[in-house]
C-alpha cells in the first residue's frame, strides 16, 4: 500500500469531522469528502430540532483539542458552549461543525460537493480489483468515485472511513420494508415528508389547516405530533392522525409508569396520552400501507382494505444504510440490523438503549476488506441505538488503528451512562422498543429519523429500549 496517499473519510458530519481530527493528531494525511457545500450540511437539514444529550455527549476529545489548541495561524480561542446546555442543530453546526472545519489543520483537506457514489480498488499498475479479485487485495488502494460539480472525479486512498449517515437514505412509508404501490410518485409530489418538519416554523403554512397522517411509534413521531398538537391550536381545522404498524400497547406509546425507570418517558408520554385521549389525534392501528394515488388528495390504501384520503403523511419511519456505493468491496454484515457483524449483537435494541451499548471500536466495525470502516450511525445499519459519544470512540480507536498503535486502538476510553441519554449522526435515534420480529433485532417500528433528539421542547433523557431499561413488562407480553 502507497502510504502517500490518504485516509479518505466520507461526510463532514460530527463523526467525520472527528475522524479527520484524530487522525491528523496521530500525523496522518486524511481527505473528507462532502456531499454538500458546508460542514453538517445533513444537520442544518433540521436545524430547528433540539438535541436530548447535552454539549458535553457531542464534542469529541480530539476535536476539542484541536480548537483549543494555539498553532501557526490559529488562536485556538475557540469557547466551548455550556457543557450542561442542550444543543439545537442549529447550534451543533454553528458552535462546533463549522469552527471545526474551519480550522486550518482540517479546512484544506475537506472537499465539497463531492458526493461518493462508489468504492472500490485498484491495483498498483492501474488496473482494477473488484470484490471477486483476491491476490495483492489487501495492499490495492481504495478506487473512490465521485460525483462533482464538474463531472466524475476518481480519488485514490490508502484506507476508506464511511461516515456518510443515512439522512439520505429513508425506509420506505410501504409495508414489508419496501415502497408502497405509488409510493415514488407520492413523494416527488409532495405528499410524503421526513419525520423532522417544523411545524411551528418553516413547514406551518405547509401542515397548518391540513388533514395529517404521521406514521411512527418512535420520538420522532412523538414529538412531532406534540408539536402538530400546538399548531391544532392555532388552526383547530388541521387533522392529526397517527398511524401505527401494530397494536397500541400504552407500555410502547407513553412509556412503563413505575416499571420504566425514565421519568423523561413520562414527561413526553403524559402530552401524547393527553392528545390522544382528548380526541385532538386520532389514533390507528395495524396501519400496513400497501398502495397510494395521488390526486387532489393522497388516497392511501391499507393490507386490510380501509382506505385514507389525506393532505399530507409524516413519515417517521427511520433511515437505513445506503450500500450500494459499497457493493464491490468484501463487507461482512449482519443479516438483520445490516451493521458490522461484531456490531450486532452489541446494539440490539430488544437489549440495548443508547447507554447500554458497550464501546466499540476498530476489532468490532472490521470487514474483511482491510482498512475499510463504516462509522457513526450508518454502522449501526437499521439499529435505532446510535449515540454520537459512541461514534467519537468509534473513531479515536480507528485512527489509532490505521496509525499502527495497537494498544491504543483496542483500549476501551467511553464510559456511558446507563440511561436512554441520546444524540444523533443525522438521522439516527434510540427509541423504538422490540417487536416480534424472528432476527430479534428489528424495532417495532423502523429506526426513527433523529429520534433521540426530536424535541420541540428539550427533555433531558430519551426513551429508554430493551429489558435493560424497564421494558420489561413490555417484553414478558409479548
Amino acid at each position: 500500500m502507497n502510504q502517500n496517499l490518504p485516509v479518505i473519510v466520507i461526510g463532514a458530519g460530527p463523526i467525520g469531522l472527528a475522524t479527520a481530527a484524530n487522525l491528523r493528531e496521530r500525523g496522518q494525511d486524511v481527505l473528507v469528502l462532502e456531499a454538500g457545500d458546508s460542514a453538517g450540511a445533513a444537520i442544518a437539514q433540521w436545524s430547528h430540532i433540539k438535541l436530548f444529550s447535552p454539549w458535553r455527549f457531542n464534542i469529541d476529545a480530539a476535536s476539542r483539542r484541536l480548537l483549543e489548541t494555539p498553532s501557526e495561524g490559529y488562536a485556538g480561542d475557540w469557547e466551548e458552549p455550556r457543557i450542561t446546555k442542550l444543543p439545537t442543530g442549529a447550534e451543533l453546526v454553528s458552535e462546533y461543525l463549522q469552527p471545526l472545519a474551519a480550522h486550518p489543520e482540517l479546512a484544506p483537506r475537506i472537499r465539497y460537493g463531492h458526493r461518493v457514489v462508489k468504492i472500490s480498488r485498484v491495483l498498483a499498475d492501474g488496473r482494477g480489483a473488484d470484490k471477486a479479485r483476491t491476490a495483492n487485495r489487501d495492499d490495492a488502494p481504495f478506487l473512490v468515485r465521485t460525483e462533482t460539480p464538474g463531472g466524475l472525479v476518481d480519488l485514490l486512498g490508502r484506507a476508506v472511513v464511511d461516515a456518510s449517515g443515512t439522512w439520505n437514505q429513508p425506509s420506505p412509508v410501504g409495508r414489508g420494508g419496501i415502497e408502497a404501490i405509488g409510493e415514488a410518485q407520492a413523494r416527488e409530489q409532495g405528499f410524503i415528508t421526513g419525520g423532522l418538519p417544523d411545524p411551528l416554523g418553516a413547514d406551518e403554512q405547509q401542515l397548518a389547516g391540513k388533514d395529517l397522517l404521521v406514521l411512527g411509534a418512535g420520538h420522532s413521531a412523538a414529538n412531532t405530533i406534540i408539536a402538530l398538537g400546538r399548531l391544532q391550536k392555532q388552526y383547530p381545522d388541521t387533522r392529526i392522525r397517527w398511524g401505527l404498524r401494530g397494536d397500541a400497547n400504552p407500555i410502547r406509546l407513553y412509556g412503563g409508569g413505575a416499571s420504566d425507570q425514565l421519568p423523561a418517558r413520562g414527561q413526553l408520554g403524559t402530552s401524547l396520552r393527553r392528545l390522544v385521549e382528548n380526541g385532538h389525534v386520532e389514533l390507528l392501528e395495524n396501519v400496513s400501507v400497501a398502495s397510494m394515488n395521488a390526486g387532489e388528495q393522497l388516497a392511501v390504501v391499507l393490507a386490510d382494505g380501509r382506505e385514507l384520503a389525506v393532505d399530507r403523511i409524516i413519515a417517521a419511519t427511520g433511515f437505513r444504510p445506503d450500500l450500494q456505493m459499497l457493493s464491490e468491496l468484501r463487507l461482512d454484515l449482519d443479516e438483520c440490523v445490516e451493521a458490522p457483524r461484531q456490531l450486532g449483537p452489541l446494539i440490539d435494541p430488544e437489549f440495548h438503549s443508547c447507554g447500554t451499548v458497550s464501546a466499540h471500536g476498530a476489532k468490532e466495525l472490521a470487514h474483511p476488506e482491510k482498512d475499510f470502516y463504516i462509522v457513526g450511525m450508518k454502522s449501526y445499519g437499521r439499529a435505532p441505538t446510535f449515540l454520537m459519544a459512541t461514534g467519537y470512540e468509534q473513531v479515536r480507536s480507528i485512527a489509532a488503528a490505521l496509525s499502527g498503535d495497537a494498544e491504543a486502538a483496542g483500549r476501551v476510553e467511553l464510559e456511558l451512562p446507563e440511561t436512554g441519554v441520546c444524540s444523533t449522526d443525522l438521522g439516527g435515534s434510540c427509541d423504538a422498543p422490540a417487536s416480534e420480529n424472528s432476527c430479534g433485532t428489528e424495532p417495532a417500528e423502523p429506526a426513527e429519523s433523529s429520534g433521540c433528539c426530536s424535541s420541540p421542547q428539550p427533555v433531558s433523557l430519551g426513551l429508554s429500549t430493551g429489558t435493560l431499561h424497564g421494558n420489561s413488562e413490555l417484553a414478558a407480553g409479548r
